[in-house]
């Protein structure tokens, strides 16, 4: 069976080569890494949105995707862990993997959520 790790990067790689490119929504959790730049601004509480396409040099591996990327003109080696990206995403394809970041209390509940959206539990029962 396929953890959700492993779907994430075939996700990945499907968007690159069926669209040419990919976009990734990283989570600012302290484990992925953009080099000595780091999440700034708004990035702290929000993320960062990478973009790949498939003329770059990087790989995905145990660590997860891992890429130097230019910020600026600033080369900064990136290790994003498939854990924190939160989104994938390409425009051309018009298609994107989303998964939750809410966190969970103890008895499994999340946080309240907004008043216009749906909650939906996709937790099996296990009696």
């Amino acid at each position: 069976m396929q953890t959700l790790d492993e779907l994430k990067r075939d996700i990945f790689y499907g968007f690159l080569e069926l669209g040419g490119r990919a976009f990734i929504h990283v989570r600012p959790s302290g484990t992925a890494s953009i080099g000595r730049r780091g999440f700034v601004g708004e990035e702290l509480e929000k993320g960062i949105v990478l973009v790949f396409n498939d003329k770059m040099n990087f790989g995905w591996d145990d660590l997860g995707l891992q890429a130097t990327l230019v910020f600026g003109t600033a080369p900064e080696k990136c290790v994003i862990p498939p854990e924190d990206i939160v989104a994938i995403y390409s425009p051309e394809l018009g298609a994107q993997f989303t998964v939750s970041t809410e966190s969970e209390d103890e008895d499994g509940e999340g946080s309240e959520p907004d008043a216009n959206v749906i909650q939906v539990d996709f937790k099996k029962n296990r009696h």
